[in-house]
């Protein structure tokens, strides 16, 4: 039994029209804490629970953190959550609501980790949001379950934050036996940490992050993010924030699920079709995201280019 459930993979239909071919959609937005991160962060809890962790302490104002608090209640283990100063209003209140202690400090998330990592003590466990081989281990679930459907799509586009989700599925895709398959990783301009280590041929630290979609807001890769990179298909693909906007109102239209900008992103890619090139299977990993409002995106929408 995992904290995680088996989500749903279903044929879309408008976005099949939309792109010009068949799309596919996992929807790990339906999972209880609202995105992907719980297979992850559900099994790197699981095993340092096993172990004796008597506390979980998480750095991170969104989805991964709501994934350790859940998975904390779930498990009888209490979570300490620090988030920056940046964190909205929604996210503490989901936080609460899953029993997690909320700490809100610094302007960043790397000051909100500095501190969450002094809180440590010899019986808790740290859960990273996306730097941890016990994360992609779980996050690599996902292609299990769409290997043991009988489905296997042509290329995998999915949205690049840390690089968990992407260490994840890369991982996935290899132990199913799919090293053909490519993945198209999908950043916001404002937050291309990925498209900016492609480039240089090594991580590197953006100078700042300039988008709405804050759950793609680290502002350096994983290392092991890089390593999928040399050892994998993955090619690197950017839009705007508008686009991810717009993606997040059309697939609420559409299926009627509500995702934020991160998530936007690798749908904007199959709803403006050009960059999907000669493929004509796609399955896009719909990835969620709990703290978003549609007054938000909206609100959004209206101060972006």
């Amino acid at each position: 039994m995992t904290l995680h459930i088996h989500t749903p993979l279903i044929e879309s239909r408008p976005l099949s029209l939309a792109a010009g071919r068949t799309v596919w959609l996992k929807l790990d937005a339906l999972q209880p804490c609202g995105s992907f991160k719980l297979r992850g962060v559900g099994h790197a809890c699981e095993v340092h629970h096993a172990r004796g962790a008597r506390h979980f302490v998480s750095s991170s104002g969104g989805n991964a953190g709501l994934a350790v608090a859940y998975a904390g209640r779930k498990l009888g283990v209490p979570v300490t959550v620090v988030v920056p100063e940046t964190t909205t209003e929604r996210a503490k209140e989901l936080l609460h609501q899953e029993d997690a202690k909320v700490v809100v400090h610094g302007s960043s998330w790397q000051e909100a980790n500095a501190l969450a990592q002094t809180l440590v003590g010899p019986d808790d466990a740290f859960i990273h949001p996306f730097d941890d081989p016990l994360l992609w281990a779980g996050h690599a679930s996902l292609v299990d379950e769409v290997a043991a459907s009988g489905y296997k799509p042509d290329a995998v586009v999915l949205s690049v934050g840390g690089g968990g989700l992407l260490s994840g599925v890369v991982e996935g895709l290899k132990r199913n036996g799919w090293g053909d398959v490519p993945v198209l990783a999908v950043e916001t301009e404002g937050a291309a940490s990925l498209h900016a280590a492609v480039q240089a041929g090594h991580p590197v630290e953006l100078e700042r992050l300039a988008s709405v979609a804050t759950s793609l807001g680290a502002k350096r890769v994983a290392d092991q993010a890089m390593v999928c990179v040399r050892e994998h298909p993955v090619h690197s693909v950017l839009v705007s924030d508008r686009a991810a906007l717009e993606a997040c109102e059309r697939f609420l239209a559409d299926h009627r699920v509500l995702v934020e900008p991160a998530c936007g992103a690798a749908l904007a890619v199959a709803y403006n079709a050009e960059t999907l090139g000669d493929y004509s299977n796609v399955l896009i990993v719909v990835c969620g995201g709990a703290t978003a409002t549609l007054g938000q995106i909206q609100a959004w929408l209206e101060q972006v280019d």
